[in-house]
């Protein structure tokens, strides 16, 4: 179906739900993390392969009590403070973490979107992450060979920010991707932000399509990707990410930052145009 964002959030994401925002560098779906916070949702499993500035904002302002992940930062610049915070300190609420690498997380996900119970992988050997997070030997039955074995990951909510749609909710994304495919077929309900809604989905090289029939909602949201990018539309805000570590580094500041530029803003355009304001104005 075709929705705003703010009644695809109200209508699929419930508190206490496994929640995935995926999108690898390129279309991640931030103005769907802006949605969940200014609906203020709590106790969140949150599932991502690189969480990044989307993931330090929910976390720190409450909507998480879980992060799985293979790797956390903030790309280029350094640590997600609110993040560290959550986890060292319990601020503002306690966060529970479960690591794996990129590729036990890839194999989860594939796993969840074939309706398997777990994927096999050669990894997690070598170190102590076995001992600290969830994952087991399994012994192949042709070959005697010993290899990890990880959970399926099916969330309650896969949510992602493609190109566009078309009118009858078809879904074509293409650039750089991640494992968006697998996260909205490994999910019970999936939402997809996009930067246009057209008549007609036409060949784009490399593309993938999601298929009406996987997706629960679409939503436009032009912009919806910033501060990452998506290709063809517009460019990564790098100036942001930099800024990002400053301003989350101060619990108050982080607050005032939220609370103007997320809380009083209704969607992705009043966001965007809040901060391009704040950017002149401190130009």
């Amino acid at each position: 179906m075709h929705a705003s964002l703010r009644e695809a959030v109200e209508a699929l994401v419930r508190d206490g739900d496994t929640v995935a925002l995926e999108g690898f560098t390129h279309l991640i779906p931030h103005a769907a993390g802006h949605e969940l916070i200014r609906q203020e949702r709590r106790a969140l499993t949150l599932i991502r392969m690189t969480p990044d500035v989307v993931y330090d904002q929910l976390i720190g302002m409450g909507c998480a009590s879980k992060l799985v992940f293979s790797w956390g930062g903030n790309p280029g610049v350094g640590s997600l403070h609110r993040l560290r915070d959550a986890v060292e300190r319990g601020r503002p609420v306690p966060l529970e973490i479960e690591e794996h690498s990129h590729a036990g997380m890839a194999a989860a996900y594939q796993a969840g979107a074939s309706n398997l119970p777990f994927g096999v992988l050669r990894g997690y050997r070598g170190n102590d992450l076995v001992a600290r997070t969830r994952v087991a030997a399994i012994r192949c039955p042709f070959t005697g060979e010993e290899l990890a074995a990880v959970p399926a990951i099916r969330p309650d909510v896969g949510i992602v920010h493609a190109q566009r749609a078309d009118r009858r909710g078809n879904v074509q994304l293409w650039g750089i991707l991640g494992v968006q495919k697998e996260t909205v077929l490994a999910s019970a309900r999936s939402i997809v932000t996009v930067e246009e809604i057209v008549d007609d989905l036409d060949a784009r090289p490399g593309a993938i399509v999601l298929p009406a029939w996987t997706v629960d909602a679409v939503a436009l949201a032009p912009g919806g990707a910033h501060p990452s990018y998506a290709h063809g539309y517009y460019d990564r805000d790098n100036d942001f990410y930099v800024a990002w570590d400053d301003i989350s580094r101060d619990r108050d500041r982080f607050r005032q930052w939220m609370q103007r530029h997320v809380l009083d803003t209704g969607d992705v355009e009043e966001y965007r145009a809040s901060v391009a304001r704040s950017t002149v104005a401190a130009a």
